[in-house]
C-alpha cells in the first residue's frame, strides 16, 4: 500500500513462509518508505565528489554520525546505540550512501529519532571536521593494505573518463601496476585530497562538504526502510512524525547516459603486483546494468553458465 504524494497501488511480493507484514509509504516530502528494516539509502556517492574534492561524499558519511541541532553533544549517537544492545554502521558506493542501525526494541523510537537528524539537521562543526579528515586518512591508510581495495583502483585507470581522475595512462595492451598506483583515497579521501589539495586551491573543506549536503540530500533521493514489532500503522505514524522535515529539494539521481566503454577501453590486460602472495585472475566486461532485468536476473544465469563448478578440485 502507498500513501502520500503520488499515491498509487502498490503490489509487494514476499515468499510464502514470511509471515511479516510490509508496507510502502510515500511522505509528503517524496521520502519513500518500506516498513520492514532500519536503514536509509541516499542516491548520493562518490561520483558527485567535486573534482578536486575527492573522497568528500565518503567524508560527509563520516560527519553525518558526529551531532545534530537536536542532539549536540558529538557521538551521542553512535554511544546510544551501543549502549542500548545494538549497533550502526555506513558505506558509500559509486553512486549512493546506505545509513543502518539495530538496536533493542524499546528504545527503537529514541534511537530512531536520532537518526533521522542526519537528514534534517546536522551539525558539521570545525573541530569535528578536522578530526574526522584524519579518521577518513587512517582508514584509508589501512586500505592501502588490502588488495581488494588496491584492485577496486583498477576501473579507476581502465576508465579515467568516467571518474576524471587518474593515477598513471593505459597507452598499451599490457599494464604493470605497483603498489604505488593503488590510491583508494580518490573516493574514499585522505589527508592530501580533503586537506592538503583543497587549501593549495583556496577551499575549505568544511564549506564545501555543507554544500554537498544542502545541494544533494533530498528527500526525494531517499528511500527508509523500518523494521520492528509494532503494527504497521504505528510505525507509519513514528515514521511521519520523525522524518517529514527532511528537505525535498527536488534533485534529479546520478545518471550516465549512453555506452561507457568504447573499444580504447577494452581487451586490456592489467597485472598488478599484491600484497598477500597469491595468483587469481578476474575477468570484467561491461554488460546492460542487472536492475534494469532484476526479475529476469540474467547476470545469475551468465555466472551459473560460465563458472565452473569442479573449481576446487583443481586447488
Amino acid at each position: 500500500m502507498a500513501v502520500g504524494k503520488g499515491e498509487t497501488e502498490m503490489e509487494i511480493v514476499k515468499a510464502r513462509t514470511d509471515k511479516r507484514e510490509y508496507k510502502r509509504v510515500v511522505l509528503r516530502n517524496c521520502l519513500q518508505v518500506l516498513l520492514c528494516a532500519a536503514s536509509m539509502n541516499v542516491s548520493v556517492g562518490y561520483f558527485s565528489d567535486p573534482v578536486g574534492l575527492e573522497g568528500l561524499a565518503h567524508f560527509l558519511e563520516h560527519m553525518l554520525f558526529y551531532a545534530s541541532e537536536k542532539y549536540p553533544l558529538e557521538d551521542s549517537y553512535s554511544k546510544y546505540i551501543t549502549e542500548h544492545g545494538g549497533s550502526m554502521n555506513a558505506f558509500t558506493t559509486s553512486d549512493h550512501t546506505n545509513f543502518y542501525f539495530d538496536v533493542n526494541s524499546d528504545c527503537f523510537e529514541d534511537a530512531l529519532d536520532r537518526f533521522a537528524q542526519f537528514f534534517i539537521k546536522p551539525l558539521m562543526s570545525a573541530d569535528a571536521t578536522m578530526r574526522e579528515i584524519k579518521a577518513v586518512d587512517s582508514e584509508n591508510q589501512k586500505n592501502l593494505l588490502s588488495d581488494a581495495w588496491r584492485m577496486s583502483q583498477v576501473p579507476f585507470n581502465a576508465l579515467p573518463h568516467l571518474w576524471g581522475r587518474l593515477c598513471i595512462p593505459l597507452d598499451s595492451s599490457m599494464v604493470v601496476l605497483n603498489s604505488a598506483c593503488y590510491d583508494p583515497a580518490l573516493y574514499e579521501g585522505n589527508w592530501d585530497t580533503l586537506e592538503v589539495r583543497p587549501k593549495e586551491k583556496g577551499l575549505d573543506t568544511r564549506l564545501e562538504l555543507i554544500k554537498l549536503y544542502e545541494e544533494n540530500y533530498s528527500a526525494n533521493l531517499m528511500n527508509l526502510v523500518i523494521y520492528a514489532k509494532e503494527s504497521l500503522d504505528k510505525i507509519q505514524c513514528l515514521v511521519e512524525d520523525k522524518f517529514q522535515e527532511i528537505r525535498n529539494k527536488d534533485r534529479n539521481c546520478f545518471s550516465f547516459p549512453g555506452q561507457p566503454c568504447s573499444s580504447e577501453h577494452l581487451q586490456i590486460l592489467v597485472r598488478s603486483v599484491p600484497i598477500k602472495q597469491g595468483h587469481k585472475l578476474n575477468i570484467v566486461w561491461p554488460i546492460t546494468p542487472g536492475i534494469l532485468h532484476y526479475k529476469e536476473a540474467p547476470c545469475r544465469y551468465l555466472g551459473h553458465l560460465i563458472g565452473h563448478e569442479l573449481e576446487d578440485a583443481f586447488r
